[in-house]
């Protein structure tokens, strides 16, 4: 017998019922995802491009440039990375840090 949990989707009477059921952990998935805190002098290319308007190029930009001229002082010094402009900035400030 195995000693670990098993998690299974539930089953659902109707399909109004299951596609409830996904939107609800889609909306989970997307609030945690938004609520996290990304340090930009660490992240990886997978946690930049879960930021707004940051796709795998801007990505591999901001670590190039962290790579070239060491870590970020500052949030706003992102504008320095080619590609990535104020708007970027704002629209993804709350999630955006330079420190732990």
């Amino acid at each position: 017998m195995l000693s670990h949990s098993v998690f299974a989707a539930p089953c659902f009477d109707n399909p109004q019922s299951a596609y409830n059921y996904l939107l609800t952990q889609e909306t989970a998935q997307t609030q945690a995802r938004d609520q996290s805190s990304i340090n930009i002098n660490r992240a990886t290319e997978a946690e930049l491009v879960s930021l707004n308007g940051i796709g795998s190029s801007k990505a591999q930009a901001i670590m190039l440039y962290r790579d070239m001229f060491g870590g970020f002082k500052t949030v706003d010094e992102l504008t320095k990375v080619k590609g990535i402009g104020a708007k970027t900035i704002e629209k993804n400030r709350r999630r955006l840090s330079v420190q732990d």
